[in-house]
């Protein structure tokens, strides 16, 4: 027997639904709060946007998402955020002191990476986190790493079914 995702029931066969975004698996009853989704029967466990850093034979016209399977990657799905590089706890700490390193004021530093001086202020404060952009810019001027890897720890998700985790259906109250 399955947990249904959204209320936490019991379920023989749960569907698999769309709802608000989100495909989730649910009973009978949760199925009617979204549109059900149609699954393909295929070997193949990828989805139509997906990411996985396995690349096959497969050749893609742009640098976009591949439109095509990724090959069975063990049915663990990944996502646009599996690949991306975290800022690291300490950025704000490795700013300054590679700005101080080299001898530079907050003013000088702004003028090198044509920004301005209080976003500097902010982020040795660790008031705000880096763009990209200026992520980069600061990596290359300070010459420190300011990334923490895209997640290669982190395991795959796993709802509350038999854990006893509390699950949505713990929290929602259905207006019947």
């Amino acid at each position: 027997m399955v947990q249904c995702e959204m209320c936490g029931a019991e379920t023989g066969s749960p569907k698999t639904v769309k709802i608000e975004g989100a495909e989730l698996d649910v009973c009978d009853d949760c199925a009617d709060f979204g549109t059900e989704v149609q699954t393909q029967d295929t070997s193949s466990s990828s989805t139509k946007y997906s990411t996985s850093s396995s690349s096959s034979s497969s050749s893609s016209s742009s640098g976009g998402p591949s439109g095509g399977s990724s090959g069975g990657g063990g049915g663990s799905r990944r996502d646009m955020f599996d690949e991306m590089d975290e800022v690291v706890q300490d950025y704000d700490d490795r700013i300054r002191d590679a700005r101080e390193g080299q001898g530079l004021t907050q003013e000088e530093l702004a003028d090198q990476l044509n920004e301005k001086a209080s976003l500097i202020r902010k982020l040795e404060r660790g008031d705000v986190l880096p763009s990209d952009k200026v992520q980069r810019k600061l990596e290359k001027a300070l010459d420190v790493s300011l990334s923490a890897g895209g997640g290669g720890d982190d395991s795959e998700w796993s709802g509350g079914s038999s854990t006893g985790e509390t699950t949505l259906g713990d929290v929602v109250k259905r207006k019947d």
